[in-house]
């Protein structure tokens, strides 16, 4: 029996990938400090806990991370590490340090660590999934009720959205086109869930299959429709399995393909900072907290300009530190505007730059720099409350940045330059192409060039815009008021902690969200590192001042 002083809270968790078991594991550290137990309900209608659609244990084997297993950071915490080891130790496959595993092994890992979690806290947690989709949530005086059709769970101290991307409204466009491919029996798909997609690519042999834009999930897209399909990549050829569509047409507003990281760790290298860089940059977005946007982004570049300057001159570029300042200027205004290259010119470039046969360029070699200080990012803005204008100008400014910093393997890349060099994709309507609908298909334009798709595939990430979001919990908490927008076209207001703010910017004490869907609150959340670090903390921290000191002793 526990102790008289024991204290005890209950804990809902709406929505369980990543972020949510780097959440539950911050919050078992916190239990075992305090002396309390904490019964948790996770809600979520996937069937992998931890893993969540991205990481997928079922989905192919040809979706990667992003990330080499050299730069993956999430060791599990000193509590788990007697019950399970890090990934690359887990694994059955021994990776080297420059492999991309795939998704789906390391969802196989993330499913196993939530079971050693609940091993681990046995005595702490008591931990219960759900397989349902809450449609609600309101707060009595008893605590929080969450809704499921027409049943109520509760009453909860705490409630924690960790939906990752929830159901989204389609945009104008895709809307149309969606109404569309159903009148004329056309297939428009998603480029997830990949097994989906792989599915029906398998109808689409000899066909022109276009695929709504030109970022990390249409290289997803590339892998399925090649060796998703029995094709294969070899000493720089394709050789195909028949299977395949006789045609791939990419293509996005801007037709800017995103640049490879660095191909090796000693390539990576040459784009670190110094110790006394990293503390420059530390204290620029300190003084960003009282400037204004334009001022808080001038500040921010002046600490890139000197790293930025020094890296150029070590690998033999021959811009100058006023061409840096120059670069850094036109990036605050205008994003992206400076890529001139066309598509296939800007990708083998960036293919050239990733092995360092030829100097970088000055967006590529910033954008290395802002990857290398995304931990500094987080802590610089997640934990501190910036002037919403001043945030969202850093949020556009991160985002901008993203064509380098959130980059593919060299890998990805080549086998996109392979495709394109034997005519299987076709980028001569890259950029921002006119679509005409025909009853044949999508009648792709642009100049003189035209193409027609008889099938589209959206690979577009949809945007974090609360007015967007169709999933009926996050709406209705919209429209009650209980979540709101950061600022137009972005995500939550949340306190550090994570805590929601209400349309009268009052915290919702005990409702609160991590992750994506609070963008502006937070910055750069996409990386699955954000899911392991300060920020989950930061709420477990306050969940323990919130239930712990104030949770009611059993007796």
């Amino acid at each position: 029996m526990p102790s008289s002083s024991t204290l005890q809270c209950r804990l809902a968790v709406i929505g369980f990938g990543p972020r949510g078991l780097g959440a539950l594991e911050a919050l078992l550290i916190e239990a075992k400090g305090k002396n309390a137990e904490v019964t948790i309900d996770i809600f979520d209608p996937f069937e992998w806990p931890a893993a969540g659609p991205n990481f997928d244990p079922d989905q192919s084997p040809h979706c990667i991370l992003n990330i080499p297993i050299r730069a993956l950071n999430i060791d599990p915490p000193d509590i788990l590490s007697d019950r399970i080891k890090p990934f690359d130790e887990w694994s059955s496959t021994s990776y080297q340090p420059e492999d991309y595993p795939p998704r789906s092994d390391l969802g196989a890992y993330l499913n196993a660590r939530f079971k050693a979690l609940c091993e681990a806290g046995k005595r702490k947690f008591t931990v219960t999934t759900i397989d349902t989709l809450i449609t609600g949530a309101a707060q009595s005086a008893t605590g929080w009720w969450i809704q499921a059709g027409d049943k109520q769970h509760g009453p909860y101290d705490e409630v924690l959205l960790t939906q990752g991307q929830p159901q989204t409204e389609p945009d104008p466009q895709l809307a149309r086109w969606t109404d569309f491919a159903t009148a004329q029996g056309l297939p428009l798909i998603s480029a997830y869930p990949a097994n989906q997609l792989i599915e029906r690519a398998g109808e689409w042999a000899g066909q022109t299959v276009a695929i709504r834009g030109l970022g990390l999930s249409t290289l997803d897209v590339l892998r399925m429709l090649t060796w998703g399909l029995g094709g294969r990549f070899e000493n720089g050829s394709y050789i195909a399995s028949g299977k395949e569509p006789h045609r791939i047409l990419p293509f996005s507003l801007d037709g800017f393909p995103p640049a490879a990281k660095p191909a090796t760790a000693e390539v990576d290298a040459q784009y670190d900072p110094t110790p006394e860089e990293t503390r420059a940059f530390t204290t620029a977005l300190k003084d960003t907290l009282d400037l204004e946007p334009r001022d808080a982004l001038a500040r921010l570049c002046q600490a890139l300009v000197a790293p930025a300057t020094r890296i150029l001159g070590s690998l033999d570029s021959t811009a100058t530190r006023r061409d840096v300042e120059d670069w850094l200027e036109v990036e605050c205004d205008t994003p992206g505007s400076q890529e001139t290259s066309v598509a296939v010119d800007a990708l083998r470039s960036s293919i050239e730059m990733a092995h360092a046969r030829v100097p970088p360029s000055i967006g590529y070699a910033i954008g290395q720099l802002w990857r290398k200080w995304q931990n500094e990012l987080r802590r610089g803005v997640n934990a501190v409350r910036h002037k919403t204008p001043t945030a969202a100008a850093l949020v556009g400014f991160d985002e901008g940045l993203k064509r380098y910093s959130y980059g593919p393997p060299v890998s990805a890349a080549e086998e996109l330059l392979i495709l394109i060099d034997i005519g299987m994709v076709s980028l001569c309507t890259v950029e921002d192409p006119a679509v005409l609908l025909t009853p044949k298909g999508w009648h792709l334009i642009e100049g003189d060039d035209g193409m027609l798709a008889s099938v589209m595939v959206d690979a577009v990430l949809p945007s974090p815009d609360l007015d967007q979001v169709s999933d009926p919990l996050v709406r209705g908490c919209v429209e009650a008021g209980m979540i709101h927008p950061f600022a137009k076209g972005l995500g939550a207001h949340t306190l550090p902690e994570g805590q929601l703010l209400d349309r009268e910017h009052t915290p919702q004490g005990g409702f609160s969200m991590l992750g994506r869907l609070a963008l502006g609150s937070v910055i750069a959340a996409d990386s699955l590192h954000d899911c392991f670090g300060a920020s989950t903390s930061r709420w477990a921290a306050g969940v323990a001042d919130r239930c712990f000191r104030n949770a009611p002793r059993r007796q």
